[in-house]
């Protein structure tokens, strides 16, 4: 069975950026289960395991803009401390959901000046070339109630 929409896909896989330093890996943590053609992994990785196989084995570099995306320097900004319910304990690295006009969005704490924090808007990885060296585990289909759900099910998937 190939790779193809809608069908449940097992990876192992190794993530690195362009100096080869490991930004991810399955090793530790055992195959990752993803559901193909409806977003829950990154458009170019899907593009490039498409029609694969169990078995197959796969180096791919996939560009900022298929990745992440580019960063987007509108998504950083300063701001008082005191918009913060609390300012005990706040460091630089931590993240936290903040409502804005398109929705909510996940900001990182970049710099911590005074009596301004710097928050990151983009996701970490925004910006960087991926490096993915994957082999391909399994495929099969994927049952109605992971389709209506988005997600697998089962061992190595999600659990209701």
């Amino acid at each position: 069975m190939q790779v193809a929409k809608n069908k449940v896909v097992s990876i192992d896989y190794k993530l690195t950026d362009g100096s080869g330093k490991t930004i991810d890996s399955s090793e530790n943590h055992g195959p990752l289960l993803y559901i193909q053609g409806i977003g829950n992994l990154i458009p170019g990785l899907e593009k490039e395991l498409e029609g694969k196989k169990a078995g197959d084995h796969l180096k791919v570099t996939i560009p900022a803009k298929d990745g992440y995306g580019e960063r987007n320097d509108s998504l950083c900004q300063s701001v008082p401390k005191s918009q913060f319910e609390s300012t005990e304990g706040l460091e630089i690295g931590m993240q936290f959901e903040v409502e804005t006009e398109q929705g909510e969005l996940v900001v990182s704490v970049t710099k911590i000046e005074g009596d301004m924090v710097t928050v990151d808007g983009n996701h970490p990885l925004a910006g960087v070339e991926l490096h993915f060296d994957v082999t391909v585990k399994e495929v099969r289909d994927a049952s109605a109630e992971e389709l209506a759900h988005g997600h697998v099910h089962g061992e190595g998937g999600h659990h209701h």
